[in-house]
């Protein structure tokens, strides 16, 4: 589960980290050749032009819509398992402790079954998708890559609700996102905040 754990976290972290260099990289290069053409009395603006029109982006947005589409799938994943999902709980937590644990229990099946039947037919698709010479515009991938988020992070999220649900049964715990928390930070109420191991 730690290697999975480490895998999910990894690929969600590179894709927001790459997508991001892309798109600074992309709108840069269109801000500077805008730049030199409204300035073509500089003395390096040929040159300039030259150069930078010689660099070719017109995939990087088509690259960032589907690295932040894979993004969020995995993302969603991960939000089940940490409990960082915006979830309303007031009717539930009014309900006696025996009906409480069962509507949510019921609420978490119910979230494997929907993310279950997504994955399905996410996979469905994806394999008649292979099936044929579709391409993206202008990354020319194979169609079938782009769609393989679906059934991938579906059953992901799948996985990771039926892993929520079995540690309840078992233990009645929920994961929890403390909003509070900031990682590297250790909060003593006497002290105040104080950097972990400075103690």
């Amino acid at each position: 589960m730690r290697v999975l754990d480490r895998l999910e976290e990894t690929l969600i972290a590179t894709l927001i980290a790459l997508a991001t260099i892309i798109i600074f990289i992309a709108v840069t290069h269109r801000y500077a050749t805008d730049f030199v053409v409204t300035h073509r009395t500089w003395p390096g603006a040929m040159a300039s032009y030259k150069f930078l029109s010689g660099i070719h982006l017109s995939w990087a947005q088509e690259l960032c819509i589907y690295m932040f589409v894979w993004m969020a799938k995995f993302g969603a994943a991960y939000g089940v398992r940490t409990g960082i999902h915006v979830g309303v709980d007031v009717l539930v937590l009014a309900l006696s402790p025996k009906w409480r644990k069962g509507t949510i229990l019921f609420g978490l099946l119910c979230g494997a079954l929907f993310t279950g039947i997504i994955g399905t037919m996410g996979a469905s698709f994806v394999i008649g998708l292979s099936q044929t010479d579709q391409t993206s515009p202008d990354l020319e991938l194979p169609s079938w890559i782009v769609y393989l988020c679906i059934p991938l992070g579906s059953y992901l999220m799948c996985f990771r609700f039926l892993q929520v649900a079995l540690n309840y049964v078992r233990s009645g715990d929920l994961p929890h996102h403390d909003h509070s928390h900031v990682e590297g930070i250790d909060v003593d109420p006497a002290l105040g905040p104080t950097p972990e191991g400075a103690r």
